[in-house]
């Protein structure tokens, strides 16, 4: 195949994005690839690299986010990057060790806002027209056919074995099981079957798969989370912000204990991001789209390989 069709496609596509955000607003930015620091996640391993005559690592970014931030407490209002993006050890149809990502952040905003926002990204790239908007709740009640949010561990693993997926790792605490049944189905059974026809953004996560949302102050039980997906793609994910000290911290010690758990490795806090947040850092949304993918849709391609001219064999 030759390179032409495939620069073309990505060129077009990030051109029509460019035109979203801009009109919108927000101001293109760049990070370092290079960090100091990296915000630790319990499921994501970023690359440490050792350059010469330093006594610490620094990390090629898994995200643009905890840079990104630095820059939101810094008053830089609405913003958006294309970031080249790396995680060790993901390789597959959809994921690449290296990989480009779409990631913003808007001061002000509110879920409500950024499924304006979804819906014209897709329209821009696929063409699509609007999006369906459901609950965590509705999609497990309609796929699953259970509740995540008043569902016991017991509940979750015996749906778990009724659809036939390889059952959660037994000895771990009751709250990892509960959390690893949830994302077993929904990544095998509830994600293959949204978006199908129109982008669906699931919204109401459970609070223990909050990551870095806020919680709902109406409903505690349910974090200002979403996932878009398109035909059965995970495809963006994003939240409100918290933006306290307190919070973020405790949220990363969080990670850092399922990682220890799961002999991945404790990672560095973050004291720069930590300092970031508090009275200058701005509540609102952030969001990150898997721009390879988003291209792999638009070709109608099954792998997102079919869309670049390297992968991280290069």
């Amino acid at each position: 195949m030759t390179a032409r069709p495939i620069l073309e496609l990505r060129a077009r596509i990030r051109r029509g994005l460019r035109d979203v955000f801009d009109y919108r607003g927000f101001v293109e930015v760049d990070t370092p690839v290079l960090s100091r620091e990296v915000l630790p996640e319990a499921q994501i391993d970023p690359i440490a690299v050792f350059l010469d005559g330093d006594d610490a690592p620094r990390y090629l970014q898994a995200s643009p986010e905890a840079l990104m931030k630095r820059l939101l407490a810094r008053d830089a209002g609405a913003i958006y990057q294309f970031a080249e993006s790396f995680r060790a050890g993901e390789r597959g149809r959809q994921h690449d060790v290296e990989f480009c990502l779409l990631e913003w952040y808007e001061p002000g905003g509110t879920l409500g806002s950024v499924a304006g926002l979804l819906s014209a990204i897709c329209a821009a790239a696929l063409g699509s027209q609007g999006l369906d908007r459901l609950t965590c709740r509705d999609a497990f009640s309609a796929h699953a056919g259970i509740d995540p949010l008043t569902a016991s561990v017991a509940e979750l693993e015996a749906a778990v074995a009724r659809f036939g997926v390889v059952a959660p790792a037994v000895g771990a605490t009751a709250a990892e099981r509960w959390d690893r049944a949830f994302e077993l189905l929904l990544a095998e059974v509830v994600q293959p079957r949204l978006g199908r026809g129109r982008p669906a953004m699931l919204v109401d996560w459970p609070a223990s798969q909050a990551a870095f949302a806020r919680l709902d102050p109406q409903s505690p039980q349910v974090a200002r989370r979403f996932e878009l997906f398109v035909e059965g793609v995970e495809l963006a994910n994003g939240w409100e912000e918290d933006p306290r000290r307190e919070v973020l911290a405790e949220r990363i010690a969080s990670a850092n204990a399922t990682r220890a758990a799961d002999g991945r490795g404790v990672l560095p806090v973050p004291e720069r991001l930590l300092a970031a947040h508090g009275e200058t850092m701005p509540e609102g949304v952030g969001a990150a789209l898997g721009f390879d993918r988003l291209v792999m849709l638009a070709a109608g391609a099954d792998s997102i390989a079919a869309v670049r001219c390297f992968s991280g064999e290069a």
